[in-house]
């Protein structure tokens, strides 16, 4: 387990923040109990940021027959859709919603090239939203295997995340499982996968990111 970096200047402020209001429960020479109350609620602080941006450590072996899951978190949505902004035609499609306490790190469900990436300014409106998929910040990013097989799958911003971080970009040669991005404190990943490919997942299911298999092909 490790600390992501994204979260390195969320943990500075908040240090600093600590730092601020022990120093000044001294400077008043605040009473044991404003004391003790100012230590639990710095120790909590503390303790949610980095439960926000930890980071497991995890060991990857390439399955070119799979698409593994993008996210931690809980399959939310699993339906044939039309998919409209590159393939234009049906698409499976598999949500994760990212809950607060889930790991944030996005993985990449296949290896293979990047052959579109989009960022799109949005709304937040809540992960579970039927529009968030559309209306929300959120980038778009697709990836082609070694058989031409192409996955895309989409990160999108909700009304409490509101940072999307993105490692990148058309070209990039990508492996399984690598990170790709980061959601600062949860939200939703969608994936579109070909009709033909066999779901390994429920709705409801409880997922981990990289590890999981969400289909096969």
């Amino acid at each position: 387990m490790k600390f992501h970096k994204e979260g390195y200047s969320t943990l500075a402020i908040t240090i600093l923040l600590i730092f601020i209001l022990l120093a000044l429960a001294n400077y008043y020479n605040a009473n044991a109990v404003v004391t003790w109350i100012i230590y639990i609620f710095s120790a909590f602080l503390f303790i949610v940021v980095v439960q926000f941006f930890r980071s497991p450590n995890k060991y990857f072996e390439e399955d070119h027959g799979v698409i593994l899951c993008p996210a931690d978190g809980k399959v939310v949505v699993i339906e044939e859709t039309l998919e409209t902004e590159y393939f234009n035609e049906n698409r499976r499609q598999i949500s994760i919603f990212m809950s607060p306490t889930n790991v944030h790190v996005n993985r990449s469900p296949i290896s293979g090239i990047v052959t579109f990436f989009k960022y799109h300014k949005g709304k937040f409106l809540v992960a579970w939203h039927p529009k968030s998929s559309t209306e929300n910040e959120r980038t778009t990013i697709v990836v082609k295997n070694n058989s031409g097989v192409e996955v895309l799958f989409r990160q999108i911003a909700g009304a409490l995340a509101r940072r999307i971080v993105w490692y990148v970009k058309d070209n990039d040669v990508v492996k399984q499982g690598d990170e790709f991005g980061f959601i600062k404190f949860g939200s939703r990943v969608d994936v579109f996968i070909p009709l033909d490919s066999k779901v390994e997942v429920q709705i409801g299911d409880k997922v981990v990111g990289g590890k999981t298999i969400l289909a096969r092909f």
